[in-house]
């Protein structure tokens, strides 16, 4: 039965749905370590072993005998494309509702960088909103919110002073009761502030950096904290890149202008580059379409392609694998039967 206490965990109709009778209790887990979890339920927190499905801060499991039982499935998933040669994705925070995509009102704004976080918000199913920090070291903060506004439809601009509290509180309504709102960008622009003062939490900051307009603290982990508004707050680590993973969805949402032109070109297999009859091109040469932003596009579409190809690969050569594994099994039972026939 739903309680209070759940509701205001975030819990709702969606993950009611998939419960069996009489399973439970359910549980929302805060923060994942090696060897444990943390977790926090309508008893309060508690510490649990983590079973051998991967987990991440903001999902909603089953607990039985002091341990993860189940995981249940995900209303939404922010995920980026993990470190390395292989193509995997890397769970971030799970059934959050708002992802505020801060940036700062210096030389840390980047367009490109932002369109990566909105696609991956989107792709994830949440709200997206993007929060432009050190507007009290800025001559004219209002230029940056135009531009971030400019970005795209679907994201509203909030500019704040950080360092000024009751400033920052207007996200209250992003993080208000049974509302879970996580926080990402690139180190050093003022995320941890945010935090302190959503949460009335206090961590070691320190100023700008001169040389690349940065403050100089780094969140290292990822924990769902309880906000002042009465809601949840996770606050990731600095990312310096984001490879974005399996975000086809969202990159279409994001450039739905670009993709609706697309549908009008004369070939189906229209590249956009040179082919005649072309709407894309068509539309960047009559000044309807900027050319940086169909750039961006490109790039996006291309590095998803190469990511889905690298998946389709390590799938086939885990199967591969597998396969191998499964006839030396059977040649080595093979043998053993011999012997023992001998």
């Amino acid at each position: 039965m739903t309680t209070d206490a759940l509701i205001d965990l975030g819990w709702s109709e969606h993950f009611a749905d998939e419960m069996a009778e009489g399973e439970g209790p359910m549980v929302r887990i805060t923060s994942v370590h090696r060897s444990r979890v943390e977790a926090i339920g309508e008893g309060g927190s508690m510490t649990l072993a983590p079973g051998d499905t991967p987990l991440v801060v903001g999902d909603w499991v089953v607990v039985a005998d002091d341990a993860v039982a189940r995981v249940l499935p995900r209303r939404t998933v922010l995920a980026r494309r993990a470190a390395g040669a292989e193509s995997a994705a890397q769970l971030i925070a799970a059934n959050v509702d708002t992802l505020a995509i801060v940036s700062s009102c210096n030389a840390d704004f980047n367009v490109a960088r932002i369109e990566r976080y909105l696609a991956m918000a989107l792709q994830a199913g949440c709200t997206p909103v993007i929060v432009l920090t050190k507007a009290d070291e800025c001559d004219d903060p209002d230029e940056f919110a135009r531009r971030a506004a400019a970005i795209s439809p679907l994201a509203q601009a909030i500019v704040v002073n950080a360092k000024a509290a009751e400033d920052v509180r207007r996200l209250d309504l992003l993080c208000g009761p049974g509302q879970t709102l996580a926080l990402a960008g690139m180190s050093g622009v003022g995320k941890t502030t945010i935090r302190n003062a959503l949460t009335g939490e206090e961590a070691l900051t320190a100023g700008i950096r001169a040389d690349d307009a940065r403050g100089r603290h780094t969140t290292t982990s990822r924990q769902m904290r309880r906000t002042l508004a009465g809601g949840w707050l996770i606050d990731t680590p600095g990312m310096r890149e984001l490879g974005l993973a399996e975000a086809s969805a969202g990159i279409g949402e994001l450039f739905a202008d670009i993709q609706a032109l697309t549908e009008a070109c004369k070939f189906r297999d229209c590249a956009h580059e040179s082919e005649p009859g072309c709407a894309v091109t068509a539309a960047v040469a009559a000044g309807a379409l900027d050319k940086e932003r169909l750039e961006r596009w490109r790039k996006l579409k291309r590095e998803e392609q190469v990511y889905t190809a690298g998946v389709a690969e390590t799938r086939s050569r885990q199967k591969g694998q597998q396969r191998i594994y499964n006839e030396g099994g059977k040649r080595g039972r093979a043998k053993r039967g011999d012997s023992e026939r001998r």
